[in-house]
């Protein structure tokens, strides 16, 4: 049996990385699928420890799902070379390669092993699985699109990822279905150009880091723990402002790349689509400002023997840059304007 330590962690994410530029720098769909079965197993022995039953656990099922889905995108790689001529105009076909690439990345109706994994994994992997391990799919997917099939997609994503959200007491799960829903903005972002897709990634990995980072050094899973714990206010008011960043709520700095595609939307009057992610998104903002407002105005003198004071001002200098998004979003008008 293998041993996962430190250097054979090493190893295992070099080959996570190696696998994604194989998948997107590849000349054909076999070797696009050869790096997709590179990705996978190499994550699992990052996700998997034998000392944890819920990792073991998460492991076998991030094994299984996407196992089927490397099956259903072989076997459209292996349908098209005999359907050769109407290969680009084969609605089947297209289908059944988004279908499992939007599998592979959990987005809706296939999101249903998300949730499950990520409640089982440490918050680094979170971190892999949300931005990572969604980064392959959606360049192959750009290779190849079925414009119905995708907005219908998206507009699933931010409905299911957003109500979903609610009765949640894990910040895991809340952080999966959010991830569902800005999978629907990617997905958006994706259809109109690879750029808008590469300025929002790059802004949704740097909030999705800044949560995770901030809730492995407070050791938190569940949002009783923001509740039970009294920490700084500074801490509190860091915790709100990466919370509004992540659910797009202006002026913060999160809205700007969601105010690029809203405005895409409206100029090609596709106004159904942007009023599902705009109240999506509200919907969303109000999960997380239930969730802050009511740790903030928590009071109790038996929570004055929890005291935690934040000694690593590395953390505090990462959560300084969502207080310059004003800044931000007032530089970004003068671009457009």
């Amino acid at each position: 049996m293998l041993i996962i330590n430190n250097s054979n962690k090493m190893f295992f994410f070099f080959f996570l990385i190696f696998s994604t530029l194989i998948s997107i720098s590849s000349n054909s769909w076999l070797g696009c699928w050869i790096g997709l079965e590179i990705n996978l197993l190499s994550f699992i022995p990052l996700i998997s420890n034998s000392n944890n039953l819920l990792s073991s656990e998460a492991a076998l099922k991030y094994f299984l799902t996407q196992s089927i889905a490397s099956i259903n995108f072989l076997f459209s790689i292996l349908l098209s070379s005999i359907l050769l001529k109407n290969f680009y105009n084969n609605n089947i076909i297209s289908i059944i390669i988004n279908s499992s690439l939007l599998m592979k990345m959990g987005s809706t109706p296939f999101h249903f092993w998300f949730p499950n994994i990520m409640e089982g994994i440490s918050w680094l992997n979170c971190f892999i699985l949300m931005t990572w391990q969604k980064i392959s799919p959606m360049i192959l997917l750009s290779y190849y699109l079925n414009l119905k099939f995708l907005m219908l997609m998206m507009i699933l994503n931010v409905l299911i990822g957003a109500i979903s959200s609610f009765n949640q007491i894990s910040l895991r799960k809340l952080l999966a279905f959010s991830s569902i829903n800005n999978l629907g903005w990617l997905l958006s972002a994706l259809m109109i150009s690879e750029n808008l897709w590469m300025i929002y990634f790059i802004f949704y990995s740097f909030f999705i880091s800044i949560m995770c980072m901030m809730f492995y050094m407070l050791n938190i899973f569940y949002i009783n723990q923001l509740f039970n714990f009294n920490f700084n206010f500074f801490m509190k008011m860091f915790i709100l402002i990466n919370f509004f960043s992540l659910g797009g709520l202006p002026p913060f700095l999160g809205f700007f790349p969601k105010w690029l595609i809203i405005n895409y939307l409206l100029i090609n009057n596709l106004l159904i689509i942007s009023f599902f992610f705009i109240m999506s998104s509200l919907v969303l903002l109000f999960v997380y400002i239930r969730i802050i407002y009511s740790s903030m105005l928590f009071f109790s003198f038996k929570l004055k023997w929890f005291k935690i004071f934040i000694k690593n001002n590395y953390l505090i200098f990462i959560n300084f840059f969502s207080l310059i998004s004003l800044m931000g979003m007032i530089l970004s008008t003068f671009f457009f304007y």
